[in-house]
Order: structure tokens, then C-alpha cells, then sequence
């Protein structure tokens, strides 16, 4: 973390902190430790200064930061070591996607606080207007093969519905292959792109957004009629910084478990809250569709069906529709 981000983290950990205790701590003069604060509040911080107590935290802006998620979240073992937020750009998996071929680090994450071509599964465009919503994308350089980077998706629906539930107290319901739902709408999209060779994932790029503090009148009569957002679910506003550090620290946290060969158990806890396992469902894989009754993941993460001639069929994507 730099040190605005410390700051940042040593004034939530702390009811207040003087300049002093702060100089001390990060080896610079008060004076430095005064412009850093200054910057923070030209920011959107309010920070208040006590001679009694010191520098207070005392509200934070709802804008998406680098230093201030980064304080939220501490150290991380994976996901979230390097945060990068744009303004907007035209979609936060092709940033990240740069970033990949340049040899980037995995963990890092990039949000945007609004996209101009922000896309979801198979090109369709993905609304992000700004300040709504978290969108964003994760590089990932797991020791997987490309058959295996389902379980990504699957680990990355598990961790986010998980954060939802935690810090709105609504339980977002998950939709094979990658959408959150609340009731029959969807609140949440993952998209998750890979580069690979024949026998070996180079990297991974999970793109996730997340309908956060849209009104209903702001989504296009068309698209209202299938998609929600915490907003609509709970009749409050969401505090975004806040949420998307719950959901990064969550994904840190499935990401470790797959990577230490824990998939079985991750995908328990998606199958608990999966509404498309048990169910008969036609799955159009472009021109072709599959008609059967979703049985269960298999180990890689893709879904196994049973179809109506009674073959199990293994699928790694698709538009999936319930029977009534």
C-alpha cells in the first residue's frame, strides 16, 4: 500500500491518531503527513483534526479509490494487491487483458466507474452507467488447466453472492452459468475470458458487474424487465467502496481454496444456492440446444445434464431457460 492508503487504514483501525503517532509510523515529517490528509480530503474525505484526539475518519465519499480500497481490504494474498480505478473506459476486461500480455502480476483488479462498451457473455453489452454499480475485472494466473477454469466461475458466483448477502442481508440466488438473480431478476454478471494452451492456462480474466444503486427508471424499459439492482431489492442505497471490498475479500478467499485443490467444497455451497440444479432446462449452444434435467457440477465445474434420451451430457456454457 502507499502511504495515503496507510493513513487511510491506521485512521479506520484507530479513533483517532495524531500527526505525530503518524510521522512516527511512516518515517516522514508532520508536515508531509498533513499534505497527505490534505489530499485525502480534496478527495471526498472528511477528516477532522482534534488536539485532543488527532486526525478522525469521520465520513468517506461513494467513489471507487485505489488508496481507500486498498486500506479497507489490507494485505491480500492474492486478488486486490494492486487496485487500478478509471473514470471510465471501454471495458474493464480489456484493460486488464493489456495488462495480462505485458506480463502483469495476477491479483491485480481494475474498476471503472463507468464503462462505454462494457460486455457481458457471448458480445452482448453490459449497462454501466456511472457511479452505479461495481464493474470490474480481475487478472488471475492459476496453475489450471483450460478445461478446469469453470471452477473460476463458479468459486467467483459462490464469493459474490456471499458479500451481497453479508452486507445487504439480501440472498442472491445463483443461475447456471454465471448470473446472480434476485427473484427472476439478474443483479450480477461474470464473464470470465482465458488465454491457454493446449494443456495449460496462461492466464485468466474474470470480469464481474454488479447492478449496486440503480433506480428502476434507469434501466431501458426492455432490460427492466429482467435485471434488478441492491438498490431496487433492499429500498436503500448501497455504499459501494464498502461492497466491493466485501466481494474482493471473498473471491481472495475462493480463489485460495481453488488453488489448493478445495473445488469439491466450493462447489457445494454453489450448488446450495444454485436454482438451476434439479430442474429440466433447454440449453442453446448456438444453433444447437440440449433439453434435460440439470444434475450437478463435475469436477473441472462444467454442469452435467440429463437429456431427455437419457444420456449425460457434460456443458461448459450456454443460454440456459427453465421449463415451466
Amino acid at each position: 500500500m502507499n502511504v495515503a492508503a496507510q493513513i487511510l487504514a491506521a485512521l479506520r483501525q484507530q479513533d483517532g491518531v495524531s500527526g505525530a503517532d503518524l510521522a512516527l509510523r511512516f518515517g516522514m515529517s508532520r508536515a508531509a503527513i498533513w499534505a497527505h490528509i490534505e489530499e485525502l480530503r480534496e478527495s471526498g474525505f472528511e477528516i477532522e483534526a482534534s488536539p485532543h484526539r488527532g486526525y478522525c475518519l469521520i465520513t468517506a465519499p461513494d467513489r471507487l479509490l485505489a488508496d481507500d480500497l486498498m486500506a479497507r481490504l489490507g494485505p491480500m494474498d492474492v486478488i486486490g494487491r494492486d487496485i487500478r480505478v478509471f473514470q471510465e473506459t471501454n471495458s474493464t476486461n480489456d484493460v486488464v487483458e493489456k495488462l495480462a500480455r505485458d506480463g502483469v502480476a495476477e491479483g491485480v483488479v481494475v474498476f471503472a466507474e463507468a464503462q462505454s462498451k462494457g460486455r457481458g457473455r457471448l458480445g452482448r453489452q453490459w449497462l454501466s452507467p456511472a457511479g452505479k454499480g461495481l464493474w470490474f475485472s480481475i487478472l488471475l494466473r492459476p496453475d489450471l488447466r483450460p478445461q478446469e477454469a469453470t471452477q473460476l466461475t463458479v468459486a467467483a458466483a459462490t464469493a459474490v453472492a456471499r458479500a451481497i448477502q453479508q452486507q445487504t442481508g439480501v440472498t442472491p440466488e445463483i443461475k447456471w452459468p454465471n448470473d446472480l438473480m434476485i427473484g427472476s431478476k439478474k443483479v450480477c454478471g461474470i464473464l470470465t475470458e482465458l488465454s491457454a494452451e493446449l494443456d495449460h492456462v496462461k492466464y485468466i480474466i474474470l470480469g464481474i458487474g454488479v447492478d449496486v444503486n440503480l433506480a428502476s427508471d434507469e434501466f431501458p424499459s426492455e432490460l427492466g424487465k429482467i435485471a434488478t439492482s441492491l438498490r431496487i431489492a433492499t429500498g436503500r442505497l448501497i455504499p459501494r467502496p464498502e461492497l466491493a471490498a466485501a466481494i474482493l475479500q471473498e473471491l481472495d478467499r475462493e480463489y485460495a481454496r481453488i488453488l489448493r485443490g478445495e473445488f469439491t467444497a466450493v462447489a457445494d455451497e454453489w450448488a446450495q444456492r444454485c436454482t438451476t440444479l434439479g430442474q429440466l432446462v433447454t440449453i442453446r449452444l448456438g444453433d444447437r440446444a440440449l433439453r434435460g434435467r440439470a444434475e450437478a457440477l463435475d469436477e473441472s465445474g462444467a454442469l452435467l445434464l440429463r437429456t431427455e434420451h437419457g444420456r449425460l451430457e457434460r456443458v461448459i456454457g450456454g443460454d440456459v431457460t427453465v421449463e415451466k
